[in-house]
């Protein structure tokens, strides 16, 4: 009894551990992600300094949005649900950063295949004023190999993915994606 006990209080520290250690990266040991990301079965994977795949989905006002409508300015691009609570801790801080930089940076918040009256309310609640769309079917979500809840991608402004970040951003990981990117510092 006393060995097993030992033997689970070792797996809690060392799980414990291995959290406090990601949460403590920062700089260069920011989760960049380049490698395995797919899950679709496809050889090829999507990772950092691959052209960002175009798509199109309708937002939430019902007008019809193409990834490269944004060519020329970098993208935030958000994966998400309104049941994922790390998804709407980081949101203001979207937001804030959306009106900060004005037409320098756009939000693109691509939601996980709910209803639009779902979405429409989460969007009212925070105050999201930057570009909503609904993946119906999760499509979107499949060619960017998703994984869990939130992801971002960081797409430059020639269309080319510079950070994956997969789960909660913080405020500080936000502005070093974006100083990277040549906005703010």
């Amino acid at each position: 009894m006393r060995r097993e006990v030992s033997l689970i209080a070792g797996i809690i520290a060392g799980v414990g551990i291995g959290i406090l250690g990601i949460g403590f990266m920062r700089g260069g040991d920011s989760p960049r992600i380049s490698e395995g990301l797919d899950q679709t079965g496809s050889t090829t994977t999507l990772g950092v300094d691959a052209p960002a795949p175009d798509f199109e989905l309708v937002s939430l006002s019902g007008e019809q949005i193409q990834l490269e409508d944004y060519r020329g300015q970098v993208v935030l691009l958000n994966f998400w649900a309104t049941w994922c609570g790390p998804c709407r801790l980081e949101m203001p801080a979207f937001q804030d950063r959306f009106e900060q930089y004005g037409g320098g940076l756009q939000v693109v918040a691509v939601n996980f295949d709910e209803s639009a009256e779902d979405v429409q309310s989460f969007v009212d609640e925070l105050g999201m004023t930057f570009d909503v769309l609904l993946d119906l079917g999760a499509e979107v979500q499949k060619l960017y190999q998703v994984r869990g809840y939130p992801t971002s991608y960081f797409i430059d402004a020639d269309g080319i993915v510079r950070v994956v970040h997969i789960g909660l951003m913080t405020e500080g990981q936000l502005d070093d994606y974006l100083a990277d990117l040549g906005l703010g510092g």
